[in-house]
């Protein structure tokens, strides 16, 4: 028997890997497992290139649990190690020195392992003794025992095992007995290892029998060894890609389609990319991809491998270009990892390309389930935007589907407007926004719908990308000012007129929380609506936009601001005017004249400022108290107004009218609304 210290330039390394890297420590069965892979992998290149002369049938990887002994083991029967193996590749540690270990490498369990070979040290994560058991393929060379109890000092003699390969036999620690369970061990050899090359051994199958379940004979491996990524595509059915995303995915419906990853120039890529259906769920989640390394799973996080918008796919990624050892920071700087990503969205683009080009028809059966990762795209990567663009849908009101180039032209003649402004209209909600939908039509206008969760931002680029382009939703504004065709038609209201109509409908619509009402009138045709309710699009988009970016948040707690539009040449809307006018107009008249006397007065004091230094000091009270007189007499005027249109159920029918046609009438007001509908009946 020979004893030693194991090779490393600092006393704490056992300590350091047990505390370091406790919160991935479930990665140890991992490593272990890889490393017996590894050593049945190199047994065959071995034999290939004719070194080794017996046969390779029958490599396998098997793991056992032994509760009472309270030892896990992972055996293999590969190419094995001599002592001097073993000296060489356990005893030897290339360790730069705790200090700068830690500082370098805090951020990841997976870099600490991988950088510094210690895959095998990861053992002591759980365990508070470890053997090796091992026989080199060498047939001369005698069988090593090692052991370790996780201090720097290790012992080795020669010992009895007669079989080739090696056993890694773990003594766990009494803080970790999760990793004796049967069901514990399982859990992880499926998440870690269930696609691993070599057959993985783990118990026995069993059968039903005589009321329970037994094991048999035969062994059960938990691993596909050449799954359906690593096989070439011509080899493959459908039927193939669906039975394997659903062992990948369970409780899924059936993918949409699929991607096969095939490359191996610059880099070695390979995969399986799903299209599942997203429709309007934007639920970025970060564990649908899973990441594997020539077969052995790394991780399901692959953010700066794949871009933030693939994460809405599923499926698998197989490269051993990428280093999967090293911190999320290094991932997303390397070179590699950006030409894999860059591929990846190139590929996933390029198939997007050729189903809208071979089958238009299907491609568009499946828009409305993939729309959100297309528009997720186009709005977070610029090449793949280019890309798309090609491919990418519209969908109008009419359910007819056209690619961007078509509906531009399809509109480009009667939705220009005044100053050559491209107009696309649309809406958001068909059965709510029908109305106006209608009027728009009833012009020849097409009308788009927009009721997916990214439409609103998406609309914004493409306004960004295509110069003299406007989205306007088609309850923004009265039909005539949609597309704008010549400058607006005076509406022909005195002043007089103007000013009874404002008071007559504003001092009647109800208030309704978090909502402004503006009166302004419209020239409309005689047979258009009485009232019309639009709202302005800049500022309902600012507050749609505030949802998505955190910096414009103050928008979403802006009032909802509304035109309450008269259209003054329907006949009900002249006859309310003309009748509050006249009977208002005597009361008013007196008030009309005293208002503008005291106006002149206010402007002759405000003109004595001529440097804009103020009115002078000595006139300041005096334009006050005129201030205050013209403000009287406004509210007095509004006052008498409002008091008249109390009394018109006319003026409060088309007012609720209105707002029912927008869903804005509820509660009292509502009840009000029926009760008088009835009562004019």
């Amino acid at each position: 028997m020979s004893k030693g210290s194991i090779g490393v330039t600092t006393n704490n390394i056992f300590p350091v890997i047990k505390k370091f890297l406790y919160s991935d420590h479930e990665i140890f069965l991992r490593e272990l497992v890889s490393n017996a892979v590894d050593a049945t992998q190199k047994l065959k290149t071995l034999a290939i290139a004719g070194d080794f002369n017996e046969s390779t049938d029958g490599l396998k990887v098997t793991v056992s649990v032994n509760k009472d002994a309270g030892t896990l083991t992972v055996s293999d029967n590969g190419i094995g190690m001599t002592a001097e193996d073993v000296d060489k590749y356990i005893n030897q540690i290339a360790f730069s020195g705790a200090e700068e270990f830690l500082n370098k490498y805090k951020d990841s369990a997976n870099a600490i392992i991988g950088h510094f070979g210690l895959g095998f040290y990861s053992a002591f994560m759980v365990a508070k003794k470890v053997e090796i058991r091992t026989k080199s393929y060498h047939q001369d060379a005698p069988a090593v025992l090692w052991s370790c109890d996780g201090s720097p000092e290790y012992e080795m003699s020669e010992c009895d095992k007669t079989s080739r390969g090696t056993d890694i036999v773990l003594y766990i620690d009494d803080e970790e007995k999760e990793f004796l369970e049967q069901s514990r061990i399982n859990t992880l050899l499926n998440k870690y290892c269930k696609f691993l090359p070599v057959p993985v051994v783990f118990g026995k199958e069993q059968e039903w029998k005589d009321g329970k379940y037994v094991d048999t004979e035969k062994d059960k491996v938990i691993n596909d060894i050449e799954p359906l990524w690593a096989r070439k595509p011509s080899e493959l059915k459908d039927e193939d890609y669906i039975k394997f995303y659903h062992a990948i995915q369970p409780a899924q419906d059936d993918p949409l389609f699929w991607i096969h990853l095939n490359v191996d120039y610059p880099f070695t890529l390979t995969g399986i990319l799903y299209f599942p259906k997203i429709k309007n769920n934007l639920d970025i989640r970060k564990d649908r991809i899973q990441l594997y390394c020539n077969q052995v799973f790394v991780t399901d996080s692959v953010e700066g491998v794949v871009p933030e918008f693939m994460m809405l796919l599923q499926g698998v990624i197989d490269s051993p270009d990428i280093p999967l050892n090293v911190s999320r920071s290094y991932l997303q700087a390397d070179r590699n990892v950006k030409k894999i990503s860059s591929y990846i969205t190139k590929k996933v683009a390029s198939r997007l390309e050729e189903i809208a080009k071979t089958d238009a028809k299907a491609f568009e059966e499946k828009w409305n389930d993939i729309k959100i990762f297309i528009e997720y795209g186009m709005l977070s990567d610029e090449k793949f935007q280019e890309s798309a663009s090609k491919f990418a849908l519209l969908q109008n009101t009419d359910g007819k589907f056209f690619k961007l180039e078509e509906y531009k032209e399809l509109i480009k003649t009667n939705q220009t407007d005044k100053d050559g402004n491209l107009v696309y209209l649309y809406t958001t909600n068909k059965e709510e926004q029908y109305p106006y939908i209608k009027a728009a039509q009833d012009k020849g206008y097409d009308v788009l719908l927009m009721d997916g969760q990214l439409d609103i931002p998406f609309v914004g680029m493409m306004e960004q990308k295509n110069e003299k382009t406007r989205f306007v939703r088609v309850d923004s504004d009265v039909v005539d000012n949609l597309v704008r065709k010549e400058d607006a038609k005076d509406n022909e209201l005195t002043t007089q007129e103007r000013e009874v109509a404002t008071t007559l409908f504003k001092s009647q619509i109800p208030a309704i929380e978090k909502s402004e009402f503006m009166v302004t009138y419209a020239p409309m045709a005689p047979e258009a609506q009485p009232v019309v309710i639009t709202q302005s699009e800049y500022m309902r988009r600012m507050k749609d936009m505030a949802v998505f970016q955190p910096g414009m948040s103050f928008y979403g707690e802006f009032p909802n601001a509304y035109n309450f539009t008269l259209n003054t040449n329907h006949p009900l809307i002249k006859r309310v005017i003309s009748d509050a006018t006249a009977t208002v107009g005597a009361e008013l008249k007196p008030l009309d004249e005293e208002l503008t006397a005291t106006n002149a007065v206010i402007k002759a004091i405000r003109d004595l400022d001529k440097d804009n230094k103020g009115v002078p000091e000595d006139k300041k009270e005096d334009l006050k108290k005129n201030e205050d007189k013209a403000q009287a007499l406004r509210d007095k005027k509004e006052e008498i107004v409002a008091r008249y249109a109390a009394g018109q159920d006319t003026v409060k029918q088309l007012i609720d009218i209105a707002l029912l046609g927008n869903g804005l009438l509820k509660g009292e007001a509502l009840t009000a609304f029926l009760k008088r509908s009835v009562d004019l009946l």
